[in-house]
């Protein structure tokens, strides 16, 4: 312990000493690793609103519950009527809950990542034991890792419930393994892309438009022009098409290499080899958006 002592004159000439001494921290340094796992943990616990004001929990929970409801009712059908199988395959529910998707998407990247721009904070956290990378990555494996709890619990209510109904157990075990890889790489593409938006931007609003905008006028402009193209007996421009939405490049994905039956109008599904570009295109993406971050926080000015 070092210590200072410091001489004060008082009234009536009286002297005093005044210990204004200080100590030396010897306790552990927990160092990047453990700060890059408590801002992980903490946007992670944010992008559901935990820790944060009731307002703010609202959306994302009520968002959870719309994904949910819809697969814990088609459990309870498929259980009163017997059924043979589910209503809908493990893969394609993203599929049908991607407005739903989007919309989580929209609201929470901004929310992990523009508050800080508004507010200033990214040079507090550069000033400690943390460098570009280690935020970038805790930011994306926050969002993709709520992302894919979002994404996955229904999977995990259609399985237990088909395996309540007494369904075929490995059928539905191959099932949900394949819906469970689909909603991974979905989680991975539209978290990067949601960061990469929201980080442009300190205002919130304009990032929630953006993202919107992108993920949901591309799935629609995509979808009417495949349809034209199925009109006008294009059908092998179909899949191509499909690379230009994030929607139907995951689409793409599970049904070329994940047994999913394609959204594509007239069921045309990507080959084996237009699979495999959809496979690199997605991979691409993710690890564009990975760069386009880090390039984003090199200066921790901003």
């Amino acid at each position: 312990m070092a210590v200072e002592q410091h001489l004060a004159t008082g009234p009536g000439d009286q002297t005093r000493i005044h210990d204004i001494g200080y100590r030396t921290y010897d306790g552990p340094r927990l160092g990047r690793a453990y700060a890059r796992r408590s801002l992980y943990s903490q946007s992670l616990r944010g992008a559901y609103g935990l820790g944060r004001s009731a307002k703010s929990k609202v959306l994302p929970m009520l968002l959870f519950v719309v994904m949910c409801v819809p697969a814990a009712i088609m459990v309870a059908v498929a259980v009163a009527t017997k059924a043979k199988d589910l209503p809908v395959d493990y893969t394609r529910y993203a599929i049908i809950m991607q407005a739903v998707i989007s919309l989580y998407v929209a609201s929470q990247a901004p929310q992990s990542v523009s508050r800080d721009l508004r507010f200033k904070t990214v040079p507090l956290y550069f000033s400690r034991p943390i460098e570009t990378a280690d935020y970038v990555r805790a930011k994306f494996a926050a969002l993709a890792s709520a992302m894919f709890l979002l994404t996955g619990a229904p999977l995990v209510v259609l399985y237990v419930g088909a395996l309540l109904a007494k369904l075929d157990f490995a059928d539905q075990t191959k099932g949900f393994a394949q819906g469970l890889v689909s909603v991974a790489l979905l989680s991975l593409l539209f978290a990067g892309i949601g960061l990469v938006i929201a980080s442009v931007t300190p205002r919130r609003g304009f990032g929630i438009a953006a993202v919107i905008a992108v993920l949901t006028i591309s799935y629609g402009a995509v979808s009417v022009v495949q349809a034209i193209a199925y009109e006008q007996d294009s059908t092998g421009a179909i899949a191509w098409l499909g690379l230009f939405s994030p929607v139907t490049l995951i689409d793409g994905v599970q049904s070329a290499f994940l047994g999913a039956h394609s959204a594509f109008p007239g069921g045309q599904a990507p080959t084996d080899g237009q699979g495999a570009v959809y496979v690199l295109v997605a991979l691409g993406l993710i690890a564009a958006a990975y760069g386009l971050l880090l390039r984003r926080y090199q200066k921790a000015g901003l």
